[in-house]
């Protein structure tokens, strides 16, 4: 059998794509990032709170409340704290919704400042478009009251239907308020009393750890950063001699190459492949092809001879099936200290799609000539 058009081309191309990168190219330049977009301080940190409200001016896609009991007795316990009565009454509204809200509390927030919220339904609640979130206590985990929400909602999503047809974009059921809190507590935390801190890696990794405690010292010009582990770099306030927050405001914008391990992510649904620069390959060699099966179906329908008493129509069954295996790919070798990024750019130029890619790269990963951390979601 002859080799198909797509895998003469593959192999040629993966021929060509060898003898281009037997000399690999040079490293490309570290980025340097600010200690700040590094670290956090520990115990300097935010706070989730969360809420029960309603949501009022919705356009009668409020929750159904015979399948929301919960959101009838909050409205109910709403009315009769502003003093309207409403026992015995027939009260089913269409235009109220029960939501959960979410916020967190920003590290140093005062009394009176504003954080944004998110409003979520938790009924059947259609749709919180142009609904107005009613005054809603925010808790904390220790079941304290530290901000109050209010205000118009920016529903995410927009729902139009019709007797026979309905149409839903984005999610209308959830939205946000900005600045729509305002805090009423505050967290109690004397950060100028502080005698020591430690810097929290986001990404903890033992060089870019040893880097941020070389830079602060560094630019101090004393000891006063010393690193504890892959994660943690911990600052001596008395050696320093500063307050702790002009200390913080002084470090925090010195500049920190960051290393991290090579890794290569995969996202099989979506097809999406990402990979660090510092992603290499040894000498391997690659061969890629399809097998494919083809199946196909003529019936034809036999009838009996003119005049014939006891003949049947019948159906012959007419089955062709088809085995195509591209042969004549041949292997390409990719030589050692290639990096993934030069063999993917030469994939991309064959022409050859997320899905194959995925494979290709799992063959190699398997093979162990991937020297990265393979990761798939």
């Amino acid at each position: 059998m002859t080799p198909t058009a797509p895998g003469r081309l593959l192999a040629a191309c993966l021929a060509a794509l060898a003898l281009c990168l037997v000399l690999p190219a040079g490293p490309a330049p570290a980025a340097t990032a600010r200690i700040k977009d590094l670290v956090e301080i520990d115990g300097v940190r935010g706070n989730d709170l969360v809420g029960y409200g309603l949501v009022v001016g919705l356009n009668g896609t409020g929750d159904g409340l015979r399948n929301s009991p919960f959101t009838e007795e909050a409205l109910a316990n709403l009315l009769e704290r502003l003093g309207i009565n409403i026992a015995g009454e027939q009260f089913r509204p269409k235009n109220v919704a029960a939501v959960l809200v979410t916020a967190t509390l920003p590290p140093f927030a005062r009394a009176g400042s504003r954080i944004d919220v998110t409003v979520s339904a938790i009924g059947d609640a259609k749709s919180l478009l142009g609904g107005t979130l009613i005054m809603t206590p925010l808790n904390a985990a220790d079941g304290q009251i530290y901000a109050v929400a209010q205000g118009s909602l920016l529903a995410g999503g927009v729902v139009a239907e019709g007797d026979a047809a309905r149409v839903t974009e984005g999610v209308p059921t959830a939205g946000t308020i900005p600045g729509g809190a305002r805090v009423e507590r505050e967290i109690a935390f004397d950060f100028s009393a502080q005698t020591a801190l430690r810097l929290a890696l986001r990404n903890p990794d033992f060089t870019t750890a040893h880097r941020i405690a070389a830079a602060i010292n560094l630019g101090f010009g004393k000891p006063i950063a010393r690193m504890l582990d892959s994660g943690t770099v911990a600052l001596d306030l008395a050696a320093s001699g500063i307050h702790p927050a002009e200390l913080m405001a002084r470090l925090e914008n010195l500049p920190v190459t960051p290393d991290q391990r090579a890794r290569v992510v995969v996202d099989q649904r979506s097809g999406t492949i990402v990979l660090g620069d510092d992603v290499r390959i040894s000498r391997i060699a690659i061969a890629q092809g399809n097998l494919t099966l083809r199946v196909s179906e003529a019936p034809v329908v036999v009838q009996p001879n003119p005049f014939s008493r006891k003949g049947e129509t019948v159906v012959v069954p007419r089955t062709d099936a088809q085995i195509d295996s591209s042969q004549g790919t041949e292997l390409a070798l990719v030589e050692e200290a290639v990096s993934l990024s030069q063999l993917v750019e030469g994939l991309n130029a064959l022409g050859v799609g997320p899905r194959d890619m995925i494979d290709i790269l799992k063959a190699i990963k398997a093979a162990g000539a991937l020297h990265a951390d393979f990761i798939v979601r």
